[in-house]
């Protein structure tokens, strides 16, 4: 792994975010698969299969160079309610997929940074600023704007990518916490495992055997995920955070796009608004965070 650190790439800014871009696809690409996939068999064993294939091919790529080394982690315990906290995150927008549509979906959950913001007060006793709290209200305002009556999201399903946001919130606190004790190697190999174990433990209650193609798609599911995760490590090493964070909510038009070429889906007006508060929102949590 490369010495350098994520500003030393100011350099090749263009790279960071050639890459950055392709990851937010991949991980678009991801979640329409999951949600074209969980119409058809059981949510349980759609998230089990994007961990399997995940955690092999992270063990194909480190475990030769590593050993087992890589899995040693001075916080088990951390590491293990970081894996549970990604795991939440998978069930809960996975099954959320199910009932919403998928751009809509993705911006809800796009919600993390400005829970980070709210919950690094009580849980990381870090300051936050009034302009930091204005965006976590304001994304707050965007959810409440996207699920107006006679929408697509006027339902209790947004329950679903909410608390997938929740999750992924606790998912982004401790990675943060523990960024300074273990690798992100280690860190995404061992969430990984034990996801992979936890999974294979409840998917034969689950189970329903795929047809070979869709079993095709299991596996490009697994890979699409890998890959955007390699991706967005890459590109911090060629741009800055700050320089990078607004690319992240390209997802949010690759979900789109997707969303209306799979399945025939586009956001009306009111839902734009939404998406569009939303992001902005949590692009200004982010950069005031960078920023501090």
């Amino acid at each position: 792994m490369s010495s350098s650190t994520p500003l030393s790439g100011v350099n090749q800014p263009l790279h960071g975010m050639a890459l950055l871009v392709t990851a937010t696809f991949l991980f678009a690409s991801h979640d329409a698969l999951s949600k074209f996939l969980g119409g058809i068999y059981p949510i349980v064993m759609v998230v089990w299969a994007r961990y399997v294939v995940h955690t092999l091919l992270m063990a194909g790529i480190f475990l030769p160079k590593s050993g087992m080394a890589v899995l040693r982690t001075r916080r088990p315990l951390l590491q293990t309610l970081r894996a549970l906290s990604l795991l939440s995150t998978s069930l809960l927008f996975t099954t959320g997929l199910h009932y919403l549509p998928l751009a809509e979906a993705t911006a809800v959950n796009f919600l993390a940074p400005v829970l980070v913001t709210a919950l690094s007060v009580p849980l990381l006793k870090e300051h936050v600023t009034r302009s930091q709290w204005l965006a976590v209200v304001l994304g707050f305002v965007g959810v409440v704007v996207m699920v107006h009556p006679g929408g697509a999201m006027f339902t209790p399903a947004i329950l679903f990518p909410l608390g997938s946001a929740l999750g992924f919130c606790f998912y982004q606190l401790l990675t943060r916490k523990l960024s300074t004790i273990d690798s992100p190697t280690t860190s995404n190999f061992y969430a990984g495992l034990c996801n992979t174990l936890v999974m294979s433990v409840l998917v034969p209650f689950f189970w329903a055997t795929p047809r070979w193609d869709h079993a095709l798609l299991m596996l490009a599911l697994g890979g699409f995920g890998m890959s955007a995760h390699l991706l967005l490590t890459q590109a911090f090493r060629f741009a800055a955070p700050a320089l990078l964070a607004p690319f992240s909510y390209c997802q949010i038009v690759f979900a789109g796009l997707l969303g209306w070429v799979i399945f025939g889906h586009m956001p009306d007006s009111i839902s734009l608004i939404g998406i569009a508060i939303i992001c902005f929102s949590g692009l200004g949590a982010a950069l005031m965070q960078r920023r501090k």
